[in-house]
Order: C-alpha cells, then sequence, then structure tokens
C-alpha cells in the first residue's frame, strides 16, 4: 500500500529547525471522528492547511511560545492543526492536540517542585486552567468506552524509546539522505503494528515475567487499541536525522535487532537476546550522548 502526506514541500521548508526528537503516530480515517471533526478536516485538507511531519516540530513549537509569551499567565488557544496522510482512496488525520499538551505539560513542571519554584514556573492560576482543560479533554465525546482520550502523537527527546521498534519492521522503512529533506521513517497498518505488539507481549511475559521492558511494551500495546483499525502506525526519527551521519542512518537496522532479540527469547536463547539487547541499548546510549554536546 502506498501513502504520500498532504501538505507543503519538506524541501520548502524554512521554519523553526528541527526538535532533535523523534515520534510515534496514529493517523486515523476520517470515519473515526464525530461529524463536527469530518467536516473541520475536510475543510482543513481543501483550504490547502495541511501540515507535513517535517514541518509540523518547528510549526507546533512556535505556535506555544508566540501564544504563552514570557509570563505564562493564561493558556494558549491554539490552533486546531493535524497531520494528513493520503492511503488509496483513504484520508487519515494525526491531530496535534496541542492545547492538552501544553495543559499537561504545565502540571508536569510542577510535579516534584518546591511550591514556590513551582508558581514562579507556572502560577496557579494556569496550573488551575491546566487542570481544567485535562478534565474537559477527559470527559468530552473524545474519550473512548474505557475513559482514556485518544493522544495521536508520543514525542521521545534525543532517543527512539525501544518498545517502539517492536511495532514496525525494517522492509517497511523509508530513508531519504538529500539535503533539505532528510527522513528515516516506518509506516505500517494498523493490523501489522497490533499483531506484532501482542507477540512481543506474549513472549516478554513468558521470558522475563513482569520487567519494565514488559510493562513498557503493554502499555504501548494498549494505547494502539484505542484507535480505529484501519489507522496507520508512524514511527519517525525526525530532528534525529539531522544530527546523525549518513551512514549511521543507513546501516540502522533497530527494529530487526529487536525482532532477533524477541525471536531468541521465544527459543529459550537467553545469550542472544541479551547480546542484541545490549547493542542496543549501547547504539540509542550513544545518540543520547549527543544531547550534552548541543
Amino acid at each position: 500500500m502506498q501513502w504520500w502526506s498532504l501538505g507543503v514541500d519538506p524541501c520548502d521548508y524554512r521554519a523553526v529547525p528541527s526538535l532533535f526528537a523523534s515520534y510515534l503516530r496514529i493517523y486515523e480515517p476520517l470515519a473515526a471522528f464525530d461529524k463536527q471533526s469530518q467536516s473541520y478536516w475536510r475543510r482543513y485538507i481543501h483550504d490547502g492547511r495541511a501540515v507535513t511531519p517535517v514541518e509540523g516540530p518547528g510549526r507546533q513549537r512556535t505556535a506555544v511560545i508566540e501564544a504563552l509569551g514570557a509570563n505564562w499567565t493564561r493558556l494558549p488557544d491554539l490552533p486546531n492543526e493535524a497531520y494528513v496522510l493520503q492511503s488509496g482512496d483513504s484520508t487519515l488525520i494525526c491531530p496535534w492536540n496541542l492545547r492538552v499538551r501544553v495543559a499537561e505539560a504545565a502540571l508536569e513542571a510542577r510535579d516534584g517542585v518546591p511550591p514556590v519554584l513551582a508558581d514562579a514556573f507556572v502560577p496557579p492560576v494556569l496550573a488551575g486552567l491546566a487542570r481544567a482543560v485535562i478534565s474537559d479533554w477527559n470527559s468530552g465525546s473524545r474519550v473512548l468506552e474505557s475513559g482514556n482520550p485518544r493522544q495521536h502523537e508520543q514525542i521521545s527527546t534525543w532517543s527512539v524509546p525501544l518498545r517502539w521498534f517492536v511495532l514496525v519492521d525494517l522492509s517497511e522503512r523509508e530513508l531519504v539522505l538529500e539535503p533539505g529533506a532528510r527522513m528515516l521513517r516506518y509506516r505500517t497498518e494498523m493490523a501489522n503494528a497490533r499483531r506484532r505488539a501482542h507477540r512481543a507481549l506474549a513472549v516478554l511475559r513468558r521470558a522475563v515475567g513482569d520487567v519494565p521492558i514488559t510493562e513498557a511494551v503493554e502499555e504501548c500495546t494498549r494505547w494502539l487499541e484505542e484507535f480505529h483499525p484501519a489507522s496507520v502506525v508512524e514511527l519517525d526519527y525526525g530532528g534525529l536525522t539531522e544530527v546523525l551521519p549518513d551512514a549511521l542512518l543507513a546501516a540502522d537496522d533497530s527494529p530487526a535487532l529487536v525482532a532477533q532479540g524477541l525471536a531468541a527469547l521465544k527459543k529459550g536463547d537467553a545469550e542472544a537476546a541479551t547480546t542484541a539487547y545490549e547493542e542496543l541499548v549501547e547504539r540509542w546510549r550513544a545518540i543520547q550522548l549527543l544531547e550534552r554536546c548541543n
């Protein structure tokens, strides 16, 4: 199946530099949204407002900074935007939900911080507004029967979480190394991602039990179940492609290493599984250390 994003040409992008982050996104078909949202997204696409994953992170950051200002006295009114993907005759949407993200970040910034510092960074007025936004989100029509709202994008700075590689296959890799359009991503159908996640979870539970990696894969598996079965899952290296050399990107086989480790665990070959895991950890630890150089 062929997919292509709708929006401006990535080669024409001249906005804020990319965050050094990777992204796990879910694109849902229009049928997954209520009628009002479907009408909005159709107009959004028709008006040519769709945003590419290359452009999006910089635009998100710019929108938040401009809306918040320097004094953090209000929660911003942010544009309702999304990434858009065309799959055959189907249009799929990955909403940003920036207002909810800002609210969550505001409350997280207060956690574990002395009250005086917490109030300096995030004033009580903003914290109260943030709680109200999250409460509205959790009680709104966008909440599933399980009680969980759909947040379509996960972000990881200076790394790609190992659990994300469970969802994709090396054969699904798309790599572009041209200046101005660098990209490394994987796209797969939701059915593939769910099947891989459930298989990995079964292997981990049987082989190592309820350890952190098992819990992380379980959480990711539950997240996938929140979305429409005709969705598309995308793992995007995002801004990491700007700091990683061509040779490293071209040689990266992290999904294959994860699959190799899981296959070894399934066979009871602990030594081979440990070797694959340690190689992955060492590879991504070296990338995370680049943060200290910036």
